[in-house]
């Protein structure tokens, strides 16, 4: 444990707990109780051990909520006098970890002289990272768009100190203008050693072993557009998983943007196809669903699923960028100049 604080930022982060299993819920309604408001724009969030919440968006600013205490403390990161925009978040059980988006890149971890400390830097044209997570407390993984006819891969197998970026001829071959969305923080996921990353082509990058070797999955996700493709996925065990995409451009089209898996991702099947929702920035499964229950955030409201995908309900016209859940019922969302505490029932 360790005290952070350019601003008094203490994370303390325990383990977590082993979810309980319990009785499938349905919803058919969602409370919704701001908690911070600002002139920002948050894209990402994360769900420390010890119950806290932390947070990094764009002009810089980063921080940190304790449920119990009611209480915010915020800090501003810059670079050069300049404010960053950050969309990547992480963390272990030692260190807060926030990514930032363009040219440069640049990863903080928390330091140990009360400031953010700068582990990795990238400079380049089409330098821009979506997202970011951890295995274990050991080893993490960021992604970002193509760069040199691959996908950008960074790597840190010494519990973020350092970052190695993955070379192109250990991945596979990439598509022309292939990315990421920077959506929501969740277009990657991993479970034991395995992750899994969503791209604009609609293709799910696939490791086994933490990063070291890749496969390729397509999908049928609509990827014809620029602006079409993954741009969130969620796995609630090896085998379960779902990818919500569309266009954001066009956010009532509801073709060919959501799927399922059953077997790990080798293969996805269309679901809803023609049906609402539409375009949607994060999907997640709700703890303790058996992988039944989901629910999807974007800027056109939030949308419930109790039956792994098949059929939705629209509960909110809320606008939210991304969501995670504390558990079965509570879950905080964040979102242009927000982040709220949302209760389904």
């Amino acid at each position: 444990m360790r005290l952070i604080t350019s601003v008094l930022l203490l994370f303390l982060i325990c383990s977590c707990k082993q979810e309980q299993q319990k009785t499938l819920r349905t919803y058919s309604r969602v409370e919704i109780e701001d908690l911070y408001t600002d002139s920002l724009s948050i894209r990402a969030i994360e769900l420390m051990g010890d119950g806290s919440l932390a947070f990094a968006a764009d002009k810089g600013r980063y921080g940190l909520y304790f449920p119990k205490k009611m209480q915010w403390v915020t800090g501003q990161q810059m670079h050069d006098s300049v404010p960053l925009h950050f969309r990547a978040i992480a963390h272990t059980s030692n260190d807060f970890f926030m990514l930032s988006i363009e040219s440069p890149a640049l990863l903080y971890k928390t330091g140990d002289n009360g400031t953010m400390e700068l582990v990795y830097q990238e400079e380049g044209e089409g330098v821009f990272y979506d997202a970011m997570t951890f295995w274990n407390d050991t080893e993490g993984i960021a992604v970002g768009d193509s760069v040199n006819g691959c996908l950008s891969v960074i790597v840190t197998r010494d519990g973020g100190q350092t970052w190695q970026k993955i070379l192109c001829e250990q991945l596979p071959k990439g598509l022309d203008g292939e990315g990421a969305f920077a959506a929501s923080n969740t277009n990657i996921k991993v479970l034991g050693d395995k992750a899994w990353i969503g791209t604009t082509s609609g293709t799910i990058y696939f490791s086994a072993d933490k990063g070291h070797n890749w496969t390729l999955y397509k999908t049928p996700i609509s990827s014809e557009a620029a602006t079409q493709g993954i741009y969130s996925l969620d796995f609630y065990n090896e085998n379960i998983g779902f990818a919500i995409g569309g266009d954001y451009t066009k956010p009532e089209l509801n073709t060919a943007n959501k799927i399922k898996t059953t077997d790990g991702g080798e293969t996805w099947q269309l679901v809803a196809n023609g049906e609402n929702p539409g375009y949607r920035s994060c999907v997640q499964f709700v703890p303790n669903s058996n992988g039944q229950n989901l629910v999807a955030v974007g800027f056109k409201g939030v949308d419930v699923s109790t039956d792994s995908g098949l059929t939705w309900q629209h509960i909110s016209d809320e606008s939210f960028y991304t969501i995670r859940f504390v558990n079965d019922s509570l879950a905080y969302a964040a979102g242009q100049g927000r982040i709220s505490k949302l209760i389904f029932q």
